[in-house]
């Protein structure tokens, strides 16, 4: 297997930062202290641009993507791209599509269009758009295929590139190793995410702070879990992003429960690391 750089995801450490710009510096040094390569950003916590390159060029750490809530891109994408190439990230990831542009939904053709001037505006930055997936892209379309391969089908890989999250994609019903081959040179970054899922949980993405209605009661438990300490079987999957010629590895945990953020990210790395990344 050939070596993956680990990052992580800063959303999974928003208790530490959100209303605390002055942790930043510490929690980063925290992150690096850990044996992270990278951060994957979510959101600037009210921190100009040129100071957050300042700290992660200071500390050592890259500055790999940042996830950009959909609306913040279609109102302004040019401000989104000047903020982050400040920053020198090279990916901007579109995190999650709301329910009206979902495949399937009235929206969809439009959102597809949308995304591919994002795509553009990145591009003339010198930056790479990223989708990253949930569940529900896998709905069947009437071609049999998913929507979350129409997206890819539709779009020109030089717009658009994959950053598939390995949680939801097993959540789906499918097998990320598989998935992650089958983007093979389109998914430079994949999503480590680990969990505990029995019987039939309803709502899950009131779970990662997403409001939506509840479809019906709950009938069984899902929760995130530090990479090595959920469902997931690991080996596979990394060898499957190596072979798919990954750059990085992104470390992702939505909730943390009784356990410290750092904590948990502490066991994810320290997990990885016995299995050679």
């Amino acid at each position: 297997m050939k070596k993956l750089f680990v990052g992580i995801q800063l959303y999974g450490l928003r208790d530490l930062l959100e209303n605390m710009p002055d942790h930043f510096e510490e929690v980063m040094r925290q992150v690096k202290q850990l044996g992270y390569d990278g951060v994957e950003l979510a959101g600037l916590y009210g921190l100009k641009p040129e100071f957050v390159k300042e700290v992660l060029d200071r500390v050592g750490l890259v500055p790999i993507c940042a996830h950009v809530p959909l609306p913040a891109m279609l109102a302004d994408a040019e401000k989104v791209a000047r903020d982050y190439e400040a920053i020198g990230c090279k990916y901007i990831g579109v995190p999650y599509l709301p329910e009206e542009y979902r495949p399937l939904a009235d929206g969809f053709e439009t959102i597809l269009s949308e995304i591919e001037r994002i795509g553009r505006v990145m591009q003339a930055h010198g930056m790479t758009l990223l989708y990253h997936n949930h569940d529900f892209e896998f709905v069947k379309l009437e071609d049999g295929t998913y929507g979350l391969d129409e997206i890819y089908r539709r779009l020109p890989k030089d717009l658009l590139q994959a950053e598939p999250d390995t949680c939801w994609i097993e959540v789906a019903g499918e097998r990320p190793a598989e998935f992650v081959r089958r983007y093979t040179g389109r998914c430079p970054l994949v999503h480590l995410k680990d969990y505990i899922k029995t019987g039939k949980p309803a709502n899950l993405y009131k779970l990662i702070g997403i409001d939506t209605e509840e479809k019906q009661a709950d009938e069984g438990y899902f929760g995130f879990r530090a990479v090595g300490f959920g469902q997931q079987i690991w080996e596979p999957i990394l060898q499957a992003a190596s072979d798919a010629n990954a750059e990085w590895v992104i470390v992702e945990q939505d909730e943390h429960y009784e356990l410290h953020p750092m904590e948990c990210a502490r066991r994810s790395r320290e997990y990885l690391r016995i299995l050679g990344c």
